[in-house]
């Protein structure tokens, strides 16, 4: 199910992924891809983005790639996902527009779909994702663990 509308609603006025311009492009079936231009704000000594840009970029895709899992917009709703634990490997300089992707992995589909179908109230995961810059030369590899939960929905 295509739910990129769903992601970028969810994804894009979030101030972190506002300020280094992150732009979700897919989110469909459990696989994720967002970009951004490296801000000139967010580089680091030698011009190239900031880790903490990366991070963004990671933490992004991530949520986006659980987005995707989605087999309808309504099953989002009250999900709160809290990041547990990160971890970034640096490959090369990260300048330019940069392209992140992510694909949850069958055991955690499995859990999110448990998630998302009301079967539980509480998941926790691992997304992997790449970035790569412009001509298609691996930056970035991150790791995000994730907690995620099901807020109860309050009485009218």
């Amino acid at each position: 199910m295509d739910m990129t509308a769903l992601a970028r609603t969810l994804l894009e006025p979030i101030p972190a992924h506002r300020t280094a311009g992150i732009e979700v492009l897919r989110a469909a079936d459990g696989m994720a891809e967002v970009a951004l231009e490296a801000p000139k704000e967010l580089t680091n000594v030698i011009g190239s983005l900031h880790s903490s840009g990366l991070i963004a970029l990671i933490d992004a895709v991530g949520l986006a790639a659980i987005t995707a899992t989605s087999e309808r917009s309504e099953e989002m709703e009250d999900v709160v996902p809290l990041g547990a634990a990160a971890s970034l490997e640096f490959l090369a300089p990260a300048r330019g527009r940069l392209l992140a992707t992510c694909r949850v992995g069958d055991e955690a589909h499995h859990t999110l779909r448990r998630l998302l179908s009301g079967e539980t109230d509480r998941a926790r995961l691992s997304t992997r994702a790449g970035v790569t810059d412009t001509e298609g030369t691996p930056v970035c590899r991150g790791t995000f663990d994730w907690s995620i939960r099901r807020m109860p929905r309050s009485a009218p």
